[in-house]
């Protein structure tokens, strides 16, 4: 091939690929065989499966398209490691993917490796145009299940009162403390959505106009001492504040945690120290004391939504957020607003539901995003552990209302 212009497309597929995979490998290092087979609940998934998972997608969805005599690695991993693709075939049960003792993690590396092979072949001599989509999927698809190997790990060692360290180094980003403002945003008719040519999934797809009022938005996220200051109050005994599905969440809570009369609910990782002097978190660092001026993460929906009750806030809704992030970005008169990215995904009040004139891809890739618009809330940003270069205004994530495992967190917003 004499084209520089050609090569160089080709030696940056090859080097994105490269550098995601290992990316992946690096996180499970710093654990053992045991750590990478145990699923702490049926939300989260092992690391060992993780791993397997994601290569499981591009053996699936691109080497079984480039290969002329297709054979996979092993063929009963087409089971093991589909997630939800029903147009693919069988599925392993989700809830019960920590108990698969084999294949083991050296098999599992021994898979990416064998993959990651065959993969670099063929990216050597460069994709079918009509593939290219679906390979940057493949990238994206594997850092979205990266932040998912750290939250779930997180959640693994939480259950182990040895308080075990993921790492020595902090991952989180410490915010500096600063005051609150409100940033008032006029009503107007605005288009939300992806655009551009750069690459987004398809929930953030068509760009369409919506009009929003005029609202006002904090410039910070809500801190944890701000939070203890709602659990002190009694916030979780009131239930003028909770929906009514989030009351009986919050009491299913308590009888789960067999909560006596003298301690107190609070977010998830955070404890009292024995003698009450205190407050802890479990970090990736191990437990840690509470930074009072560091945001609260790990919350609900339904927690974040009755805090916001409590202040005399509310949630922005995701349209509101978007347009905010837009104009922050983009003007110097909204410099102030800290926190937009890189700390924790920012609930809003948005039911997840497909935009106008959404339509899925054909074929089991459409199963990626469009079946899972119901019985969810929007959430945006990204948090401290999503990888460098994966967060845009655009990205809707989504999660249920009970989900407290992500680093999910608060960012009020008021009517005018």
């Amino acid at each position: 091939m004499d084209d520089p212009i050609a090569q160089d497309a080709l030696h940056s597929l090859s080097v994105r690929y490269t550098a995601v995979r290992q990316r992946s490998v690096a996180l499970a290092e710093p654990l053992s065989a045991e750590d990478c087979c145990v699923q702490s609940m049926p939300d989260a998934s092992p690391m060992k499966w993780h791993l397997a998972h994601t290569t499981w997608f591009f053996e699936t969805f691109l080497l079984e398209r480039l290969e002329t005599n297709f054979t996979p690695t092993h063929p009963t991993f087409r089971v093991l490691f589909n997630s939800y693709y029903n147009g693919v075939g069988e599925k392993y049960p989700r809830a019960q993917r920590g108990l698969l003792t084999r294949p083991s993690l050296d098999e599992v590396q021994e898979y990416r490796c064998d993959v990651d092979r065959r993969m670099s072949m063929h990216l050597a001599g460069g994709l079918p145009e009509e593939l290219e989509p679906l390979f940057e999927l493949g990238l994206q698809h594997e850092q979205q299940h990266q932040e998912l190997m750290l939250t779930d790990i997180k959640h693994v060692l939480a259950m182990n009162p040895q308080h075990p360290v993921y790492v020595a180094t902090p991952m989180t980003n410490k915010a500096n403390p600063s005051v609150a403002n409100w940033l008032v945003f006029d009503a107007a008719l605005i288009e939300v959505g992806h655009a551009g040519t750069g690459f987004c999934f398809d929930n953030e797809t068509p760009r369409h106009r919506q009009f929003v009022e005029s609202f006002a938005l904090s410039s910070c996220l809500v801190t944890n001492g701000e939070y203890l200051e709602f659990i002190k109050a009694g916030g979780y005994d009131n239930p003028v504040l909770w929906l009514s599905e989030g009351w009986e969440w919050n009491r299913s809570q308590k009888i789960k945690q067999r909560l006596i009369k003298q301690r107190l609910m609070h977010p998830l990782y955070w404890q009292q120290d024995q003698e009450d002097v205190g407050w802890q978190e479990f970090t990736l660092n191990g437990l840690q004391p509470l930074d009072m001026d560091q945001p609260v993460v790990h919350l609900s929906y339904y927690e974040a939504d009755a805090y916001t009750n409590w202040i005399g806030a509310r949630l922005p809704t995701e349209a509101e957020w978007e347009y905010a992030a837009t104009r922050i970005l983009s003007s110097p008169a909204f410099a102030k607003c800290e926190q937009l990215f890189g700390v924790c995904w920012q609930w809003t009040s948005s039911s997840y539901a497909p935009y106008p004139g959404f339509a899925t891809a054909d074929g089991a890739i459409g199963e990626y995003n469009g079946k899972f618009m119901v019985n969810q809330y929007v959430l945006r940003g990204s948090s401290c552990v999503t990888p460098d270069g994966h967060a845009r205004v655009s990205y809707r994530n989504f999660f249920p209302a009970t989900a407290q495992w992500q680093f999910t967190g608060i960012r009020l917003a008021k009517s005018l």
